[in-house]
């Protein structure tokens, strides 16, 4: 296996996650400025916070369709150029409508990158090596939230349209992020599945270092996973026959976004005002909060081909019930000194259990010809729930406060405890197509 084309590949599409990343927490600096230069309710306020994360909704729900159909590769471009539009025209909005119309053309760059990112990654990996890389698309998220906290707090203060600053600076990672990604090659198994293209497919084994008896071996695997009716057709996503890892797919993204996770990234500054932080206190906390989730998704994805998937998702559970349920004690008591070490420590367990688990794990559950549709799916549900828990956090936090929204994110976790328990199976060190026996056809 040849793994320096395989890590610079991997690395290279990845790169979507840090633009992810950063697009999805960029506006944590940005989103007090905006409410204050255009005069926002709370209500209209939380609209135009999450409109990006409706955008990813939409990206994530079609983002199948052009992965099947155009590729893997020339999907990625096209999220790459959204990025780009996105960056330039939500910094130079005049106004709050079309600041939302960019924002919602960001988020669908997110959401479709979602779906290409980690099944291209997937498909070109070994079973053995497939979590660690597959989790670089993770990694690359944390990356970009950190870089992002990091950039809103030396931008602040530069004038008084910072945030115009703090949003543009995206430009620059997407247009790297358009032109890196044409050096990737296709991938084989979207060659063989959607194209019967055999001759590029064994190309591209060739470039990894594989030999000509894995490449025959890998070429007749993956072409007898392919499942047909017998009309010729192929079966769709909801027939029975997928029910299986259609029911994963949707738990394990539903669980990932009533953790609180992006309430937290997308509010950080707020949360820590809420506690009695200075503004300034507050973005540096959140820049700390980016630094947790990015050592511990790197623990993380260390770990999830070692100790399996499975494991990290039962350690984190744990994790995550224990730091929520001291968040909400600490807002009941009105004691606030310990809120950022229980958000540190919720980000640690989140960040090496779910954070790097998700994208792995749903692209990892579904069989060769319904993958992409299948990786739509779980990141449709991710972000549907992400959009409508940023838009209604602001409202809830105000009119509730803190103890009982965080009383119920822990008890979700308590919840999520329970299915890693009876229903999650284990995935490592199997082939995609060996899972597919493994998950469908027993």
């Amino acid at each position: 296996m040849n793994n320096n084309k395989l890590v610079f590949w991997s690395i290279t599409v990845a790169m979507g996650g840090f633009l992810f990343g950063f697009d999805t927490a960029v506006i944590s600096g940005a989103e007090q400025s905006i409410q204050k230069l255009w005069n926002l309710s709370d209500t209209m306020h939380g609209f135009a916070v999450a409109i990006a994360l409706y955008g990813t909704v939409i990206g994530a729900l079609f983002g199948g369709i052009p992965a099947d159909r155009l590729g893997r590769k020339k999907t990625l471009f096209w999220i790459g150029i959204l990025y780009l539009v996105s960056a330039i025209g939500s910094a130079l909005a005049p106004d709050v409508i079309t600041f939302m119309v960019f924002r919602f053309i960001g988020g669908v760059g997110v959401g479709a990158s979602s779906v290409a990112a980690p099944l291209y990654i997937a498909e070109i990996s070994p079973p053995e090596k497939r979590g660690k890389l597959v989790a670089l698309f993770q990694f690359n998220i944390v990356l970009g939230i950190l870089i992002a906290y990091v950039s809103n707090y030396f931008v602040q203060g530069i004038g008084g349209q910072d945030w115009r600053f703090m949003l543009g600076i995206e430009a620059l990672p997407a247009l790297l992020f358009s032109v890196m990604v044409l050096s990737v090659p296709r991938s084989p198994r979207w060659l063989i599945v959607k194209r019967n293209n055999i001759e590029e497919a064994t190309s591209v084994f060739k470039s990894l270092g594989m030999t000509a008896e894995n490449i025959s071996q890998s070429i007749t695997d993956i072409k007898n996973s392919i499942v047909l009716e017998s009309s010729g057709k192929q079966e769709p996503l909801f027939s029975k026959k997928f029910s299986l890892p259609v029911m994963l797919a949707v738990l394990i993204a539903f669980f990932n976004q009533v953790s609180g996770i992006n309430a937290i990234i997308y509010y950080a500054p707020r949360i820590f005002e809420m506690t009695g932080s200075g503004a300034d206190t507050a973005l540096l906390t959140s820049a700390g909060i980016g630094l947790v989730n990015l050592i511990f998704t790197m623990i993380g994805m260390f770990l999830i081909d070692k100790f399996g998937r499975r494991m990290l998702m039962f350690i984190g559970s744990v994790g995550l019930i224990f730091a929520l349920s001291m968040v909400s004690r600490a807002f009941y008591i009105e004691e606030f000194s310990g809120v950022p070490i229980f958000l540190f420590v919720f980000i640690a367990f989140f960040a090496m259990s779910q954070g790097a688990v998700i994208w792995v794990f749903i692209a990892e559950i579904f069989p060769n010809q319904v993958r992409a549709a299948g990786q739509s799916l779980g990141s449709f549900t991710h972000w549907l729930l992400a959009a409508v828990i940023a838009n209604v956090f602001p409202f809830f936090v105000n009119s509730f406060g803190g103890a009982p929204i965080f009383a119920f994110f822990g008890f979700m976790m308590f919840l999520q405890l329970i299915f890693v328990w009876k229903m999650m199976p284990e995935t490592k060190n199997l082939s995609l197509e060996e899972l597919e026996e493994k998950l469908i056809k027993h």
